[in-house]
C-alpha cells in the first residue's frame, strides 16, 4: 500500500505526498545536513537545519529561504481529524527505533539524568538524521546500540531507570 503524507509548509501551505511521489524525488545527499534537489529540472542546494523526528517538524533552507516542514502520516491526520492531539507519554521507559537506520551520534551516558526533549541519539535513516529526544525527565539505565551501529524498526535503543 502506498502511504501518503500530509506537508504543510510555514504553517499554511498544505500537500499531500505518497511513497511513490518520495521515491521519485531527485534527491542527492552532499554532505551530513546538504542535498541536491532536482525539480522540474531546476537544481536547488537544499540544507536541513534541524530536525525532530518524534514531532516529524523539520527546518530547511533553500537559497536564502528557512522553511518549516511539518510531515503528517495517515494515524497523525486520523488523530487530528477526529480532535484529539497526539501526546508523549510521560511513563515511557525504552525507546526503540522508529525505522531502519544508522547510529550516528549518541550524545547520552549510561546513569545520566536527562531532561524532556534532550537529544539521545541521532539516527541517519532514508538520507536523513533524525533526532531522538527523550519523552520524559528520568534517568538512562542502559544503552543498548553504539555509535556506527545499524539498527532494524522497533529495535531497542534505550532503557530508563
Amino acid at each position: 500500500m502506498d502511504q501518503k503524507f500530509s506537508t504543510i509548509v510555514n504553517g499554511n501551505i498544505n500537500f499531500s505526498l505518497s511513497e511513490k511521489d518520495l521515491q521519485k524525488a531527485d534527491i542527492l545527499q552532499t554532505a551530513a545536513t546538504n542535498y541536491h534537489v532536482l525539480k522540474d529540472g531546476k537544481p536547488f542546494i537544499v540544507t536541513m537545519v534541524h530536525s525532530n523526528f518524534q514531532e516529524r517538524t523539520y527546518d530547511v533552507k533553500v537559497g536564502n529561504e528557512t522553511y518549516e516542514v511539518v510531515i503528517k502520516n495517515a494515524l497523525d491526520m486520523q488523530i487530528s481529524n477526529m480532535g484529539f492531539s497526539l501526546g508523549t507519554s510521560k511513563n515511557v521507559s525504552t525507546i526503540v527505533a522508529p525505522m531502519p537506520g544508522l547510529v550516528m551520534e549518541i550524545p547520552i551516558e549510561e546513569g545520566q539524568q536527562v531532561n524532556e526533549d534532550d537529544p539521545l541519539l541521532i539516527l541517519e535513516a532514508m538520507k536523513m538524521e533524525n533526532i531522538l529526544s527523550s519523552p520524559r525527565e528520568g534517568v538512562i539505565k542502559h544503552i543498548s546500540v553504539a555509535k556506527g551501529d545499524t539498527v532494524e524498526k522497533k529495535q531497542l535503543l534505550i532503557t530508563f531507570e
